[in-house]
């Protein structure tokens, strides 16, 4: 009797020494029976067979007679894959490849990127693979190409990887755009979603559904609570006065020997250019690991990428760091070990990274914490109490943005045209656009057809025509400039960063570079490298000797302090004013938090702390919050300016994700700025428009808007425009919309994501909104608290000095240790 498809995939996992899991089993059920969904499970427990071998068993169930299998004429079309990198899709074409081999599948199976040969591409124009692996830009560039429609219409399903790296972005808003073109051409499509680490489940399902009807989806848990081991590296002298950054590479040598005491492991840090630095570190510490250890992140060259991938899979790397650009995906199954320098602002970042050791469904997780200053052990705590709890931090969904919605109409107008009504029901089946208006939508049509109220003179921005009521684009020009720009990435101009002869290392912004001079000095892909010229978009270097004029700074490196940690945060702190000091982070930090008790106070979740300090420097005002940076940095300028506006004075200010300070050359009355409404909620959103330069911050982000609604273009490969090019030209549309047309609607969006985006403005509100209903304690400690600390270290960053900085520090350090006396 012939094994049945479900046996079949049995032998498969017994193969590979596995048994299927019960809710993999509930995918594959639930697949067959029509169903779309979601699949929600930890890192490194099956997810990708979970809902792969669902089409497989289905075609398995629809062709039982093996003798009719012909791998010289593959099914056509059947299952679309989308990963949230294209880094990721030679890795995930592997492990769905594995499945189709062993059991001998005709299927085809290919990737579509940005990195796939043209010569495959126009392959694929003519017959798609059986399952295709693409990318959310991707997969909209073959919207653009009417030939295809016909067979994506065929399509059975689409698989969307890591929907939680997805969701709350524009990349997401235009994978959900396309999956909404996708079920339009075949409303019987299923729409599977992979995802970990979330904490807002019910939304991320409805966002990748969008209105498939609520009894047709299935939302499958697996595993939530793999096995995790986290541990933290504790300080031999834990500083009593810390400030940020101060550990970090002091603490080299005990990761150097922990490095030592397990086969291979992946060094996280926040940044790129604390990757950069780690590198060099390990590396001085131990000159014989050159070869062993790697570097890894973004702006580097995809062929270093792959060469630092190919040593980890192999087990040749006994460490690699590196950024969240090994966050997803690349299935490393020999790192046994996960190393986390900093804070990394949220629990449920810390889950993901730790489930890149141990990625099998029955090993254990583990993760050691390296904290680059005292207070992150707090946050650490906290986050492992969310870890505990399940309070995984919610992905902020973002609504009906413009910009992305007309890029896709012109999409859509050169893949085969539409009709308005039709492409409008089509916009709101996607989630964000179910409350798209009709003015919205015509709003939208009047800009990609004749450029809006201003631009009606300027032909080309008449982007498409109407004929027969039937929206197209003919012009050749428009097609090209689409297509080569299309998508919602947008970064800092960038130039790749080439050795005089020989390879490309990688690419660094624009606004970096630009203000080197030949002969400087700066770590690159782990190397030491010069500066000779920059020539045709791209900077000439060649190895060097000696020490670092500087490292480069990549923009977009701030990671804001989850709203989940900071009340973890709180709570904690809260725990230590009651003389609770529970597990080792907490213990060590024992004598810190007693000192800021006996000189001040440790406050209670519902109590905000404000300490009044003069020191040499001038009167300062601390504010300990604890909402994370961005916050503190909206709250601050907020606090500035409604100060000022009842007394001139002049402040400067200064925060981290801990606190606030307010300073001054002359004494802050914040008694009466309190009881004057300091922190009212009331006319927030306009003041915060007044406190802050935000018609500058307006004109930057618009830059974005306006590249991702096809207003201006970076240019051609090879030819791109310069970022203050492309600044220039936004700041023109800026200008000439706020003057001639000051009812655009992408002016408008570029304040709202000002707004939400950069200062948080509904966490400042619930910010506020808290603080209105605590206790304000006002204290006058003699000295520098040691919360205090790290606040005055940031300002003094700011001021020039012919003493080093942590000369400066630690003798301040020493002046407060001695009159704290003995711990």
């Amino acid at each position: 009797m012939p094994e049945t498809p479900t046996q079949t995939i049995d032998r498969y996992f017994a193969s590979i020494g596995w048994k299927p899991f019960a809710f993999q089993r509930t995918v594959w059920r639930s697949y067959r029976d029509g169903y779309s969904g979601l699949l929600h499970s930890a890192t490194g427990t099956g997810k990708t067979l979970g809902v792969w071998m669902g089409p497989i068993l289905k075609w398995l169930q629809e062709n039982p007679d093996r003798s009719k299998w012909n791998p010289k004429r593959s099914p056509p079309v059947r299952v679309l894959w989308i990963t949230p990198l294209r880094a990721l899709a030679g890795d995930t074409e592997k492990s769905l490849r594995a499945p189709l081999d062993a059991l001998g599948l005709p299927w085809t199976l290919e990737s579509r990127t940005g990195d796939s040969k043209q010569s495959a591409k126009q392959r694929q124009l003519k017959k798609l693979p059986t399952a295709l692996v693409t990318t959310p830009e991707s997969l909209s560039l073959m919207l653009t190409h009417e030939k295809l429609l016909a067979q994506l219409s065929q399509l059975e399903c689409v698989i969307v990887d890591e929907w939680h790296e997805l969701l709350g972005t524009k990349r997401g808003i235009q994978t959900e755009l396309a999956l909404s073109r996708l079920r339009s051409l075949n409303p019987d499509l299923r729409i599977w979603g992979v995802s970990a680490t979330l904490g807002n489940l019910a939304q991320a399902c409805q966002a990748l559904m969008g209105d498939t009807p609520a009894d047709r989806v299935k939302v499958v848990e697996g595993h939530k609570n793999k096995k995790i081991k986290v541990e933290s590296i504790i300080p031999e002298k834990m500083d009593r006065f810390p400030w940020s950054g101060h550990l970090g590479t002091k603490m080299v040598p005990q990761v150097v020997q922990l490095l030592e005491s397990v086969q291979s492991a992946l060094v996280f840090t926040n940044t790129r250019s604390q990757t950069e630095i780690w590198y060099q570190h390990l590396l001085k510490q131990k000159p014989e690991w050159a070869g062993q250890i790697a570097i890894h992140h973004g702006s580097l060259d995809m062929s270093v990428r792959r060469w630092v991938e190919d040593g980890l899979r192999a087990g040749k790397l006994r460490a690699v760091v590196c950024t969240s650009s090994l966050d997803l995906g690349v299935d490393f199954t020999a790192v046994d070990l996960v190393v986390q320098i900093g804070s990394p602002k949220g629990a449920a970042r810390l889950l993901q990274r730790a489930g890149r050791s141990g990625h099998q469904p029955d090993a254990t997780s583990r993760l050691v914490f390296v904290p680059t200053n005292a207070i992150e052990l707090i946050e650490l705590a906290a986050a492992q109490d969310a870890i505990r709890s399940g309070r995984l931090e919610a992905r902020p969904m973002l609504d009906k943005p413009l910009d992305v919605l007309a890029q896709h109409v012109v999409t859509i107008a050169i893949g085969g045209g539409f009709t308005q009504d039709a492409l409008l029901e089509e916009v709101r089946m996607a989630h964000a656009y179910q409350s798209l208006t009709d003015p919205e939508w015509q709003w939208v049509l009047d800009f990609v057809v004749r450029g809006g109220e201003s631009l009606e003179a300027y032909p080309d921005y008449h982007r498409v025509e109407v004929v027969d009521e039937r929206f197209q684009v003919t012009q050749r020009r428009t097609i090209t400039n689409h297509r080569m720009n299309i998508g919602t990435i947008v970064a800092d101009a960038s130039m790749q960063v080439k050795y005089l002869k020989g390879k490309t290392l990688g690419s660094a912004e624009e606004s970096f570079l630009s203000k080197l001079k030949p002969g400087n000095k700066f770590l690159f892909a782990g190397r030491l490298v010069e500066l000779v010229r920059v020539k045709d978009n791209a900077a000439y270097v060649r190895r060097a000797k000696g020490k670092p004029d500087t490292v480069p700074r990549w923009m977009g490196a701030r990671m804001p302090l989850s709203s989940e940690l900071s009340d973890g945060l709180r709570r904690r702190i809260e725990q230590a004013s009651e003389g609770t000091f529970v597990g080792r982070e907490m213990k060590s930090l024992k004598p810190l938090l007693e000192l800021q008790a006996e000189w001040s106070t440790l406050p209670r979740s519902d109590e905000l702390l404000m300490e009044k300090v003069k020191t040499r420097g001038g009167h300062h005002v601390f504010l300990y919050p604890f909402e994370g940076r961005l916050v503190h940095e909206g709250l601050a300028a907020l606090f500035a300016y409604r100060m000022s506006q009842r007394r001139t004075q002049t402040f400067s200010i200064g925060c981290n994700d801990h606190g606030i300070v307010l300073q001054s050359p002359t004494p802050i009355e914040v008694e009466q700025a309190v009881t004057a409404g300091v922190f009212a909620t009331g006319d927030l959103v306009e003041e915060i428009l007044k406190s802050m330069n935000s018609t500058e911050m307006a004109k930057r982000q618009f830059r974005q808007i306006a590249r991702v609604a096809g207003l201006i273009h970076p240019g051609l490969p090879g030819r791109r425009k310069s970022a203050g090019h492309l600044q220039a030209s936004s700041n023109l549309f800026f200008d000439v919309f706020c003057q001639y047309d000051p009812n655009n609607m992408l002016l408008e969006q570029s304040r709202r994501e000002v707004l939400e985006q950069q200062l948080e403005s509904s966490r400042m509100r619930l910010a506020l909104q808290r603080i209105q209903a605590s206790r304000i304690l006002l204290n006058e400690p003699k000295r520098v608290t040691p919360l205090a600390f790290g606040l005055l270290v940031d300002k003094l960053r700011e001021r020039v000095s012919s003493e080093t900085l942590a000369d400066r520090i630690r003798r301040m350090q020493a002046d407060l240790e001695l009159a704290a006396g003995k711990p």
